[in-house]
């Protein structure tokens, strides 16, 4: 039996898993909280980003929901401390699947809400399309921050998914995959740049933060970086949407968002009509490091509404013996 200080010490830093893909690849993550809570939230990380983009308001969580919900993060395919995959599997289809690789391994019983970030939005998504027996049964809820259903390269930053120089750049690192990681890696302090001004708002933001996600973004394959592009570009699950209608649901954006413009949060909304649509004013695409704390009021506010719809079920099938 473990001591008291080593649980407590596990706890702190989560449990950790590896979960094989369905070919293979292993997905690495982490488990906070009890295996026996009566509700687990999955969280699903954006693009070059890893699980660790959710630390900073998993504390804020952790004090709102006690043993009462079970936290799950894990890395994307290509990201953080998962394994690399080959090019071909870097679409976003293939991430539901892997989606559905870590529920059954981690979470195969009870119900769960699935909270994504950008990529990690649309994966969910995707999951969702990929097993509509789950919806309302598995899926208790979901969460849709910084993200879009379609139409990413249409506005924002996101029309540079289409340029020429995004050709190029996809054409040199399929010849020098090497080469092209070393010199985003050597250009560490233009990234952080980049990063300040495409992935954060308009206002004051802590240097912290924004090292954090530059680390992040540096640490990513440029193989993974740059193969996911083509699924951007064809990505449309807006047919998904309705069918998510009967479920709590969150959708988030930062008012400064330059990567998956506001708008985008609006028009998922307007297809989820039971949708609680947050705006964050000032804030940017990494609104989970620049807003952590307003983005983890919403998902306990999501988490709670879902707890307060099942607690008239549960009272039925306690009356019904």
């Amino acid at each position: 039996m473990l001591s008291t200080q080593h649980v407590a010490a596990a706890d702190f830093d989560g449990h950790r898993f590896t979960v094989s893909a369905d070919d293979g690849v292993p997905l690495a993550g982490r488990e906070f909280g009890h295996r026996n809570a009566p509700l687990t939230v999955v969280f699903v990380h954006g693009h070059c980003l890893r699980a660790d983009s959710w630390r900073y308001l998993r504390s804020y969580l952790s004090n709102a929901w006690g043993a009462e919900v079970r936290m799950v993060f894990y890395d994307h395919r290509g990201h953080g401390a998962s394994g690399e995959a080959p090019v071909e599997t870097y679409t976003i289809d293939q991430l539901g699947h892997d989606l559905d690789a870590v529920i059954r391994a981690v979470v195969p019983a009870g119900p769960i809400i699935l909270v994504g970030h950008s990529m990690g939005a649309m994966t969910a998504l995707v999951y969702a399309r990929q097993n509509p027996e789950a919806i309302g049964t598995r899926i208790a809820g979901i969460g849709l921050i910084a993200s879009a259903a379609n139409g990413l390269a249409d506005d924002g930053m996101g029309r540079w998914l289409r340029r020429p120089a995004m050709s190029m750049l996809c054409r040199a690192v399929e010849r020098a995959p090497g080469f092209m990681h070393m010199s985003k890696r050597l250009s560490s302090k233009v990234c952080e740049a980049i990063v300040r001004n495409t992935m954060f708002g308009g206002g004051k933001v802590s240097p912290k933060m924004v090292a954090v996600a530059a680390a992040m973004l540096n640490d990513t394959s440029v193989v993974t970086m740059t193969s996911f592009v083509d699924s951007f570009i064809g990505f449309d699950e807006s047919e998904t949407l309705p069918m998510l209608e009967n479920i709590p649901s969150l959708v988030l954006g930062g008012s400064d968002d330059l990567m998956t413009p506001f708008t985008h949060s609006v028009a998922m909304a307007a297809r989820l009509p039971g949708s609680e649509l947050v705006c964050l004013d000032g804030a940017g695409h990494s609104v989970l490091l620049e807003r952590a704390p307003d983005v983890a009021h919403a998902i306990a506010g999501l988490v709670q509404r879902v707890r307060e719809l099942a607690m008239p079920k549960a009272a039925i099938e306690l009356a019904a013996g």
